[in-house]
């Protein structure tokens, strides 16, 4: 047996523009979106700030509520990986759970990294949910001109 699914295309704009508008802090409540659950829980990614030193770059990402053991950084071919994932408490046997707004599940953020990044150098340190990333600035290579002989 077949089933089949209708497709609504305004229910598909509705859930892009929800999910645009909590990524700058933004809710919509409307008589049609009230009771719905506007947060899924899967669309979080931490805040993250770059800053720009004259030595070095500076990534700091929001992680409240994980260890240093929940989140993994690496650098590949030129662009440095933020993930980890944030795993919900249960609510105990006696307990009666009236609203959940945090977000939990896995995360991923991905950042093409600069040519004048020393990516050897790369330093992690986190503290109080807070992931702060050192990325020291390279010497710039030089491009070197060679003379070739034509016969």
């Amino acid at each position: 047996m077949t089933t089949f699914t209708r497709w609504n295309p305004i229910g598909e704009f509705e859930d892009l523009l929800d999910r645009y508008n909590r990524q700058f802090g933004l809710a919509r409540t409307n008589g049609e979106r009230e009771g719905r659950d506007l947060i899924r829980r899967s669309d979080w990614a931490p805040a993250v700030d770059i800053r720009e030193g004259k030595d070095l770059f500076v990534i700091e990402a929001e992680l409240p509520g994980l260890t240093k053991k929940d989140v993994k950084v690496t650098v590949h071919e030129g662009v440095l990986s933020i993930e980890g994932e944030r795993h919900q408490v249960e609510a105990q046997s006696d307990e009666k759970l009236h609203r959940t707004e945090r977000l939990y599940g896995s995360f991923l953020r991905r950042f093409t990294l600069p040519d004048n990044i020393d990516e050897s150098s790369i330093q992690a340190h986190f503290k109080d949910g807070l992931l702060s990333l050192s990325l020291k600035k390279a010497e710039p290579v030089q491009p070197k001109a060679i003379e070739v002989e034509v016969h």
